[in-house]
């Protein structure tokens, strides 16, 4: 308990709670911040459960919004300086009865008993209630063993594990979800029930599925999760295409079948702390080689030609299906199509590099560096930085940086001709090039009335003397830019 009692709770939580005690009515912290509050971790959200109804919760507050048939009152906090307007949810005590969407309760009725509420909830872990004493916990009620649970890191339903996933299917995936952000294991019983009841899975909006997905792929371990979504049989019905994976054999280059290298893969991006849209890449950028297998008689090994179009595609649908945004989308079909990008880097141009960078997208261009790595570690390799990945790192910051030019000064031929009065002809890039060899001595000389007063004194110059400061100004300009270029190769470690 020493955990639950060195916590601590924000004082808006602890005014709400003392207002409706001060109002005649009981009031507890309940669900998922009670369970954080034992394990240690800062709750997101804050749950309160009280026996007053909702008429005579928002009678307590200035401000309220109710509008959801589930007794569930949003109380809006006093907004303070430098900080927005939050709500927090209280529930009154409540009874459900009738889940024909497998969703959402039929019938709800409001009660006085707190039991009545705790026994309603998900799951162990989620059904202990707290009450505050001056703002610290005073009376735990755990009516279902969910502290041993938390204690034993255990996921277990609150009763009959069935009845809890008939009454709402999703609370299937909710169970995987929270195992692997916990690191705790289902118990057996909650398994089995998923097992022979996953098919309802179905009946659950794509957009809540997306949701519990989303949170297991950005949880610590989205191998374990998506290794439980399968030994559950809950991923045929969201993403089957994963599944074709199994089984599927790769050339020699790589020590897992395909499923097994797309799992390690994601992973990796989880371990490294990358971003969703990084994560659904690392998942899906091989999701089209079950559809694109032959097999080269030259080689003896299997070929996959073409998967990564395939892929992109297949990408594209299965996201859209789970009404991901237009941008997640987007971004990840993006890199899944191009994540097979360059070849031999003794053979690659940095005209290549450019196209691919346009291909890509300049924002774009990094992630896809960082799912190559990935891809690396998911093959088996140990060394995620290899000579040939630096390597294109080295080119693409080389393709992506400003070159050294005259495009670089304060001053164009447009301006100089104006200024000399002068007709186009090769004499404006002399100019040029005699500016540029000042501005790379001292680039604070880069201002456009220096350089215009300085293009009037070229002009007065003769010609011969003038095309000698402009071929000095040339040369150092190569030379600058070399500079640059053994800096980047220098920063990679690459010739």
């Amino acid at each position: 308990m020493k955990k639950a009692e060195n916590s601590v709770i924000p004082a808006e939580i602890v005014n709400i709670v003392e207002a409706l005690e001060k109002g005649g009515f009981e009031a507890y912290l309940v669900g998922g911040c009670v369970r954080d509050i034992f394990l240690g971790r800062e709750p997101r959200d804050w749950d309160i459960t009280t026996n007053a109804t909702p008429e005579q919760i928002q009678s307590l507050f200035p401000k309220t919004v109710y509008e959801n048939k589930f007794g569930t009152v949003a109380v809006i906090n006093e907004q303070t300086e430098g900080e927005t307007l939050k709500a927090v949810e209280v529930t009154p005590y409540r009874l459900e009865s009738g889940y024909s969407d497998r969703r959402h309760p039929d019938q709800v009725k409001f009660s006085k008993s707190l039991e009545d509420d705790l026994k309603r909830r998900d799951f162990t872990i989620n059904a202990i209630a707290v009450n505050l004493s001056k703002g610290a916990i005073k009376d735990i009620t755990d009516l279902f063993g969910g502290f041993q649970d938390i204690k034993d890191k255990i996921i277990r339903t609150v009763g009959n594990p069935a009845d809890r996933f008939n009454e709402d299917a999703l609370r299937m995936m909710r169970a995987v979800r929270l195992a692997v952000e916990l690191r705790f294991t289902c118990n057996q019983d909650t398994l089995t029930a998923i097992q022979s009841l996953n098919s309802h899975i179905k009946d659950v909006s794509a957009e809540r599925v997306r949701d519990e997905f989303t949170k297991i792929l950005l949880s610590p371990n989205p191998k374990t999760g998506l290794e439980m979504l399968h030994g559950t049989g809950l991923l045929q019905y969201i993403i089957p295409e994963l599944e074709l994976g199994m089984g599927v054999k790769q050339p020699s280059a790589h020590a897992f079948d395909v499923w097994e290298h797309l799992l390690r893969t994601v992973q990796h991006a989880a371990d490294k702390d990358f971003s969703l849209e990084m994560r659904l890449a690392a998942l899906f950028h091989d999701v089209g080689k079950p559809n694109t297998k032959g097999f080269s008689h030259e080689t003896k090994q299997p070929t996959f030609y073409g998967h990564e179009v395939v892929g992109s595609r297949e990408t594209h649908k299965i996201l859209e299906k789970l009404k991901f945004s237009r941008g997640t989308i987007e971004k990840v079909t993006k890199l899944v199509r191009w994540h097979m990008f360059f070849a031999d880097t003794a053979t690659i141009s940095l005209s290549a590099v450019r196209r691919m960078i346009v291909n890509v997208g300049k924002e774009n261009i990094w992630d896809l560096m960082n799912l190559r790595a990935c891809d690396r570690i998911g093959t088996g390799r140990p060394k995620e930085n290899p000579y040939r990945l630096r390597k294109y790192k080295s080119m693409i910051e080389e393709a992506l940086r400003d070159p050294v030019s005259v495009k670089m000064l304060k001053i164009d031929g447009q301006k100089i001709m104006e200024v000399g009065k002068m007709s186009p002809g090769p004499k404006i890039g002399v100019i040029l090039n005699a500016l540029m060899e000042e501005v790379l001595d001292d680039p604070k000389l880069n201002t456009e009335d220096y350089l215009v007063q300085r293009t009037k004194e070229f002009l007065a110059l003769p010609e011969a003397e003038l095309r000698k400061i402009a071929e000095k100004g040339k040369e150092k300009k190569e030379q600058e830019e070399q500079k640059e270029l053994g800096e980047i190769r220098a920063k990679h470690y690459v010739s």
